[in-house]
């Protein structure tokens, strides 16, 4: 028996790219379902994993159920400690985690006003002072981070810190958002990522369009390089 995992709609569902994020970046084999955001399958799919009521959810290999990404995170690394979800070094492992429960918990300005959207990329989006605030602090973390290891990503290698931040850094992209230039570095990073570009793919697969993520604007293609 391996980990099951359910989720939403991949263009749009940034929670379960994180989830997912967690086993593929890392090489943890999972089965994955998938089920469709804003439709009668949603509660009738999730009805498979209690007590879940959010998505992603796993089932691990002997029948416990994970609801919540900080849980997933945290199972996998438990069971898995070869595969490297936080960083060896106490310290960086310390900023990751408080990096991880930070954008679990909070950023609501970003996530509120730019839903994720990997479909297409919005022309002419005037960010708020409250979403410029988010943007500001995510750098100071973002470059933080990086100060503690010698790698491409947050804390060198690939981390779950990384898994957690990239459907932050997609919105970036997908809105063009005002960034600093270490900070655009590390969104154009998350944008060559193979996991990444495979995620994309099956959401452009499953070509469900939702008009509940509508901004009214101009659109243009998504720049996944």
């Amino acid at each position: 028996m391996t980990y099951e995992l359910l989720i939403g709609d991949c263009a749009y569902s940034s929670w379960s790219l994180r989830g997912w994020l967690l086993f593929d970046a890392f090489g943890v084999p999972v089965v994955l379902h998938h089920t469709r955001m804003y439709s009668d399958d949603f509660a009738r799919d999730l009805s498979d994993f209690p007590p879940a009521r959010t998505v992603p959810v796993v089932r691990t290999p002997d029948g416990g159920i994970l609801s919540d990404t900080i849980a997933i995170a945290e199972g996998l690394a438990e069971a898995h400690p070869e595969a490297g979800h936080w960083p060896t070094d106490p310290r960086a492992r310390a900023l990751a985690r408080s990096m991880v429960a930070e954008m679990h918990s909070g950023f609501t300005a970003l996530r509120s006003a730019c839903p994720m959207n990997l479909r297409l990329s919005w022309v002419g989006f005037d960010a708020s002072e409250a979403v410029q605030t988010d943007l500001t602090r995510i750098a100071m973390l973002w470059d933080m981070a990086r100060t503690t290891g010698d790698g491409p990503w947050l804390f060198g290698a690939y981390s779950a810190a990384d898994a957690f931040f990239a459907p932050v850094a997609m919105r970036i992209a997908g809105y063009g958002l005002p960034v600093t230039p270490s900070a655009q570095a590390y969104v154009d990073q998350h944008l060559t990522h193979d996991s990444l570009h495979r995620w994309r793919a099956m959401g452009e697969a499953q070509d469900r369009t939702l008009s509940e993520y509508d901004m009214g604007l101009p659109t243009a293609p998504f720049p996944m390089r």
